[in-house]
């Protein structure tokens, strides 16, 4: 989980062809098929220095952040992330909080270890406060922010927390988008607010 994943893999000699496919792809779904809704999303940023290595790497493929409208978000899941959440947002239109990661990455714990399952909780102060400080970050930074993961279908009351810290939007699967759905306008009651939910 720690290794060569994300943004480090997309600017690098070992996968620079790669990426250049993807971002093929990215340039075809939005400039010839005109789907121009299509947001691009780096995962695992996890330096400034890399968020602005990834978007020279993709403009060198004629993805461009800005042209035709094209959005580039973050995925929020990394300490650094939360910490310089300004000088992100400087680089990117938005964030994805990326709960499973950052609560592995925040409490040092690996979330697949059996001994330490007991450890593992998005509901901890030290995750919430930081999911709190990004929305509030992003918010000053004039940037969206929303969350992708699973808790908010298993957890009304994570639901009830992202509500009233602000977010965006919540992403989820298919088959949990109802509960997750009735969890969030539950929430939007609590706290006088209506929101969106995404799928």
């Amino acid at each position: 989980m720690l290794g060569w994943r994300g943004a480090s893999r997309y600017y690098s000699a070992g996968y620079r062809a790669g990426f250049g496919l993807e971002c093929r792809a990215i340039h075809r779904v939005r400039d010839v098929m005109g789907l121009t809704n299509t947001i691009v999303m780096i995962p695992f940023c996890r330096t400034l220095d890399e968020a602005d290595r990834v978007l020279a790497t993709m403009a060198d493929h004629d993805v461009v952040r800005g042209r035709n409208g094209l959005e580039t978000y973050v995925m929020a899941e990394i300490p650094s992330n939360i910490i310089l959440a300004a000088q992100f947002a400087d680089r990117f239109d938005g964030f994805s909080v990326g709960s499973n990661d950052l609560t592995q990455l925040t409490l040092g714990v690996d979330r697949d270890s059996e001994r330490l399952s007991g450890l593992f909780n998005e509901r901890d102060p030290a995750v919430t406060h930081s999911i709190q400080t990004l929305i509030s970050a992003a918010h000053r930074a004039g940037r969206k922010a929303g969350l992708c993961g699973q808790r908010p279908s298993d957890d009304p009351d994570f639901a009830r927390l992202l509500v009233a810290a602000g977010i965006d939007s919540i992403s989820v699967t298919p088959d949990s988008f109802l509960l997750v759905k009735d969890n969030v306008a539950a929430a939007e009651r609590d706290h006088g607010q209506s929101g969106r939910t995404d799928r």
